[in-house]
């Protein structure tokens, strides 16, 4: 008795998903083929559910004025719209549309009236769809609208208003006149900013971050360029900026920060791996803010088989503090250098003047002293310099970990004189530049050139930190790191006065994530200014961007060099 019971509750359960599984369709049929005006009926009338033949035909005289509304806004005004409901499997409702000739717009004026007039930012919307002639598309009048209410609200024109937006249309004589006048009305100033929260700085101190003065035009990128600013400077946890027009008395904003006070000291720990120097470990300690003035200082390490190094620095905000410093340094390095037997026993000290510059450059004014015991083939002794130094960066990228499009120029020189706290005559200077570009979106090219040279009278007193090397990752791929250098009679690695050295990268993205490359490297260092015999190596590799950027694993082949292929692998930002 239960079989039979059984197979009746099979089959019904088997009936309703069948039911449950025949969804109602919308076809929507427009010609001549529109498909602007087939996306924006469907948009209008939405699903029609699972609906069946007596449900759908009670629906479509609703679809048929949803579709009539969708032609309207983009234009057409008399569309002949027929409906239809087939039966079967999946009901289906059929709406087939002749939008007929659209609606040209006749006379279009759009003015804007007021201070806002003469303010060059403020921009009258400037659409090829809001010209004479154009078919007329509600939905750009509204772009337009809005775009004129929105600048108006970055500029601070609060108690402006439209006088007048009239859109009249006449679908007979297939015309549309457009009248926008926008009376912008005073714009707002910002008032003086008040700080709030518990925070150690002078007043002063958070004064030199606001990028405005009390009375200056209201402009919105001022009020995130001051949130921006707080928040990058290292000090604060949290940043609050409100500037709320509701508050303005005679056309005057107050603006008011709230600010959370971050933790004042802060340690990193971190390793890493480059076929350059191998494994290595890094750490840094920084303590935030030392007193009100916002001073600051810290440490930080690395260690590494080739290399092992410490720095220290103090710095001291100047005008503008988030750009603007003058940091004390002093660190001490040791390095082997292009072979086990080539020491370097390196101390430096000294102030350093950082700044922005008004053109986008970084700049930095130094004075180092430094002190360095060496060995490097059979030149060895204890140098002794003074220098004063110059170096220029500037950067422009459209991404910070992985630009598709940027470049980064690089310049650096700085001199000694004998008998100036120097035991030699020294110039001394470098010079990169780096550039990338994507094409249709795949398709990555990097270039890359690097120069440097050095004149003195006694380059045998020059320590191994102010000679010149090539090849490893980060120059010349397919040789070792530094071993492309003039050699002493004995065939130790002894550094050039000069190096040249450039790089053509092609990578192509096969994923998300991951790109293939090849490339071709070339440079060596020397020490004549006669044409220099260039070392090239060619090779393939595979990049992954990673969250600190892109990690690079290359093979490389030296071409000048006997040694078969070799292994290169680096990571951090391109540029």
């Amino acid at each position: 008795m239960n079989f039979p019971g059984r197979m009746t509750g099979g089959a019904l359960l088997l009936s309703l998903s069948c039911v449950a599984l025949a969804q109602s369709e919308l076809d929507v049929r427009v010609k001549p083929s529109n498909d602007e005006l087939k996306a924006n009926v469907e948009g209008y009338i939405g699903g029609v559910g699972d609906r069946d033949e007596e449900a759908l035909l009670r629906f479509s005289r609703g679809a048929e004025e949803q579709a009539r509304k969708a032609a309207q806004a983009l234009g057409y005004y008399q569309p002949q719209i027929d409906s239809e409901v087939t039966t079967g499997k999946t009901p289906r409702l059929i709406l087939s549309i002749d939008p007929g000739e659209p609606v040209h717009l006749r006379n279009v004026k759009i003015r804007i009236e007021g201070p806002a007039a003469s303010l060059k930012g403020f921009r009258i919307p400037d659409n090829a769809s809001l010209k004479p002639g154009a078919v007329l598309n509600h939905g750009r009048y509204e772009d337009a609208k809005r775009t004129i209410l929105n600048q108006a609200s970055r500029y601070g024109f609060f108690s402006g208003r439209f006088v007048s937006q009239t859109l009249r249309v006449d679908p007979q004589a297939g015309i549309a006149d457009i009248e926008l006048i926008y009376d912008s009305g005073p714009r707002y100033a910002l008032g003086p900013v008040s700080f709030e929260g518990d925070t150690p700085f002078d007043e002063d101190l958070l004064r030199r971050m606001v990028p405005f003065k009390a009375g200056a035009p209201y402009d919105s990128e001022l009020i995130a360029e001051l949130n921006q600013a707080l928040q990058s400077s290292g000090y604060f946890e949290g940043v609050r900026v409100d500037a709320a027009p509701t508050a303005a008395t005679d056309n005057i904003i107050p603006v008011a920060v709230r600010l959370d006070t971050r933790k004042p000291r802060t340690m990193g720990l971190g390793l890493g791996f480059s076929t350059d120097v191998g494994p290595r470990a890094k750490a840094n300690w920084t303590r935030h803010w030392v007193n009100p003035q916002g001073h600051s200082y810290g440490w930080e390490a690395e260690v590494s088989a080739p290399r092992q190094n410490i720095g220290l620095w103090y710095d001291v905000p100047l005008d503008p503090p988030l750009t603007d410093k003058l940091r004390y340094a002093g660190g001490y390095q040791y390095e082997e250098l292009a072979g086990t037997d080539t020491l370097s026993k390196l101390l430096t000290v000294g102030p350093e003047w950082h700044s922005k510059l008004p053109s986008g450059w970084q700049r930095v004014v130094s004075l180092k002293w430094q002190r360095e015991e060496y060995r490097l083939g059979d030149d060895s002794g204890l140098s002794t310099l003074l220098m004063p130094g110059v170096s220029y960066s500037y950067l422009r990228s459209d991404n910070r970990i992985d630009p598709h499009h940027g470049y980064r120029l690089q310049f650096d020189t700085k001199v000694a004189k004998e008998g100036l706290g120097s035991d030699n005559n020294l110039l001394y200077g470098t010079a990169m530049v780096k550039g990338l570009t994507t094409v249709f979106d795949k398709h990555r090219f990097l270039a890359r050139a690097q120069i440097g040279g050095s004149a003195t009278n006694g380059y045998k007193s020059i320590p191994p930190s102010l000679r010149f090397f090539a090849g490893g990752d980060q120059s010349v791929r397919g040789y070792d790191y530094q071993s492309l250098s003039p050699e002493n009679s004995e065939g130790d690695r002894i550094g050039g006065r000069y190096m040249v050295a450039g790089s053509l990268e092609y990578q192509y993205s096969v994923a998300e994530k991951w790109r293939v490359a090849t490339f071709v490297d070339q440079g060596n260092s020397f020490n004549s200014l006669d044409l220099p015999s260039l070392k090239t190596g060619v090779g393939i590799g595979v990049r992954w961007v990673s969250p600190v950027g892109p990690i690079r694993l290359d093979l490389a082949h030296a071409l000048d060099d006997e040694g078969g292929i070799r292994l290169h692998f680096s990571m951090g930002p391109e540029l």
